[in-house]
């Protein structure tokens, strides 16, 4: 799907897909620093925000009005962060970050959001690929 870059491939889009607008892609994040961590990605490659088309802007918020009811299914947060950063990745992404006020133990791993009430930390520790796998079964029977 996304032939211009990487970005399919940092973030293992063939196998994390979750679900898909006219122009957005949903991907679990394979390092869950939360619980259910994604990547909400644009399909064609553009670098800002600025640069999207009035369709693609007009279909960000149909998509993230659909993973946030996903995720309040499957996990319900306590809130959302969406950071656009593109430090690394030029293509137009947002990590979707749950916050969780307390610890949470998903699968059998327990989550900790040390920075809770400030900035997420997108350097944590990173659960199994099965408790990964088990999240993204999840969220797919959240949609």
């Amino acid at each position: 799907m996304f032939s211009c870059c990487d970005i399919g491939t940092k973030f293992s889009h063939a196998t994390g897909e979750i679900f898909s607008t006219a122009h957005w892609s949903v991907v679990i994040r394979r390092k869950q620093v939360t619980p259910a961590a994604l990547v909400l990605i644009c399909k064609r490659h553009v670098e800002s925000v600025g640069g999207l088309t009035p369709e693609e802007g007009a279909d960000l918020p149909l998509a993230a009005k659909k993973l946030e009811q996903m995720l309040r299914t499957a996990f319900q947060p306590d809130k959302l962060n969406y950071l656009a950063l593109m430090m690394v990745d030029k293509h137009l992404h947002f990590h979707v970050i749950p916050r969780y006020q307390q610890e949470r133990t998903v699968h059998g791993y327990t989550f900790k959001d040390p920075n809770w009430g400030g900035p997420p930390r997108l350097d944590g520790e990173t659960p199994s690929d099965d408790v990964v796998d088990t999240i993204l079964a999840d969220l797919r029977r959240g949609l």
